[in-house]
């Protein structure tokens, strides 16, 4: 994916314009804290009036998914009067009655939803001159039910009043907005199908805390303290995430030197990551004092640290996304200009934009980043949801050597069968794809040849997106990774 690069410790390396990564940049750091004044200030334009509790619905557009007799839906739905959540529902192509409804998000944090729908794995995916769009034979909704949501409010198509700045305010909107969602009568019946959350890069953070919070929902509507619809959570995918980081950080150090396919910066710009992770004010140290009870500056601040001395220095001129191809990387494709040009026949209401930099600055502002979610992650696969992490090993942002440590520090009912596993190699159609382990109701897999969106990536003699898409398939029908 395209990015801009810029390095403060650095500057031989050149700072690189380009139409930008899920990830921001900010004063030429990924993942850079601001040091303006952080903004809440909602978005100017006109909207329909809103319908607080309920949905605003266009069916059946005709865009994207042009697929014969499969429906899709899209429009708000309105959390009150002033934050309104955009969504995009497809019909799965085969039993959408009896399908599982499957949840999708992107991160950034502030970053749109449309990206895994257009460039990644929705019915359509955007043509590589950004004129177009395809349709997508791998979609994941040839067997599940898709709703790709932009959230918080003031991502993607989302407009409203930015009262959101951590995972945990995210995840209660997004009950909020199913809530809405499942009680319409258009989508109720899918109030009993399986439910599946998946989720990519800030989704690290996202995905544990989302489901975490259903899941305590869930038990309260039981324990009758709260009202509300069941939702019957049962799988959670995180693809390239950033779930712990003083677990996954050193994974920036080690891929940089030593990845399948080559080093991104000299040893002695590695050396100085190093002393700058283990220094006593260092990264880890940092981070360490964050996850201790520290408050919201002191994560924030670590978050600037590491990102400025660690994360953006080690990419070189190297796509952080995708490392086999140097900055400017035209791939995947921009969606901007299509998505701006479908918005009145799909009922959008605000100007489209990839990442929501206030909404980021909000998150920043409360260290959220550098906060750890594995206990969550933990607590969703000892209930039993069956839960996968992903990781594609072309993608430096989110590495798989720091995914991988951060699947190793795992501690669950399935952590001694984990542990004993070897990596077992995914085929499809006999293809090798990847490698994997199963334990229990938990999978991990590394796929071969993918950067940071592992669906809009091919491998080998393999079509753009197979092999996550049998991946996606195995796991949404409640089974364990298996070659085919």
């Amino acid at each position: 994916m395209v990015n801009l690069q810029g390095f403060v410790l650095l500057v031989v390396f050149p700072v690189i314009g380009a139409i930008g990564g899920q990830i921001p940049v900010i004063d030429g750091v990924i993942g850079g804290v601001s040091k303006a004044v952080v903004s809440v200030k909602p978005q100017d334009f006109s909207v329909a009036a809103t319908t607080p509790g309920k949905l605003r619905v266009i069916e059946n557009s005709g865009i994207c998914e042009t697929t014969p007799g499969v429906y899709q839906a899209s429009g708000y739905g309105d959390l009150t009067a002033t934050q309104s959540i955009w969504f995009w529902f497809f019909a799965s192509r085969k039993n959408p009655d009896t399908a599982p409804l499957a949840l999708w998000f992107n991160g950034g944090p502030g970053s749109s939803s449309m990206i895994g729908l257009i460039q990644e794995h929705g019915p359509c995916r955007i043509t590589n001159d950004s004129s177009s769009v395809t349709i997508n034979p791998f979609s994941w909704n040839n067997e599940a039910n898709v709703l790709y949501i932009d959230q918080p409010v003031g991502v993607g198509f989302s407009h409203g009043d930015l009262n959101v700045g951590t995972s945990q305010q995210a995840a209660a909107d997004v009950w909020t907005f199913l809530q809405i969602f499942l009680s319409d009568s258009r989508f109720s019946k899918y109030q009993k199908n399986n439910l599946a959350i998946w989720t990519e890069s800030y989704g690290g953070h996202y995905g544990p805390a989302f489901a975490a919070h259903f899941l305590a929902q869930n038990a309260a509507i039981a324990a009758g303290t709260v009202s509300g619809l069941n939702l019957n959570l049962k799988v959670l995918g995180v693809g390239d995430g950033l779930t712990d980081p003083l677990t996954q950080y050193p994974g920036y150090i080690i891929y940089a030197g030593n990845n399948p396919y080559h080093p991104l910066v000299s040893t002695s710009v590695i050396a100085r990551a190093n002393t700058s992770w283990t220094s006593s004010n260092g990264c880890r140290a940092q981070i360490t004092a964050c996850n201790n009870g520290g408050s919201n500056s002191v994560c924030s601040a670590a978050q600037s640290y590491c990102n400025n001395n660690i994360l953006s220095p080690l990419a070189g001129n190297y796509d952080v996304y995708y490392v086999p191809a140097t900055n400017p990387d035209p791939y995947p494709p921009d969606i901007t200009n299509y998505l701006r040009s479908v918005a009145s026949k799909i009922g959008a209401e605000a100007t489209w934009q990839q990442t929501n930099r206030n909404v980021y600055n909000n998150f920043a502002a409360t260290g959220d980043w550098m906060r750890n979610s594995r206990p969550d992650l933990e607590t969703v696969i000892n209930a039993g949801v069956r839960t996968i992490v992903f990781d594609g090993d072309a993608d430096y942002i989110l590495n798989f050597n720091g995914v991988e440590a951060m699947v190793d520090k795992l501690s669950t009912k399935f952590t001694a069968v984990y542990q004993q596993q070897k990596f077992a190699t995914y085929a499809v159609a006999g293809q090798t794809a990847g490698q994997y382990k199963n334990a229990g109701t938990f999978s991990y897999i590394r796929i071969y040849g993918a950067g940071h969106e592992v669906p809009a990536y091919k491998y080998g003699k393999l079509a753009t997106g197979q092999a996550a898409a049998q991946m996606f398939t195995q796991i949404m029908a409640n089974q364990s990774l298996s070659s085919t």
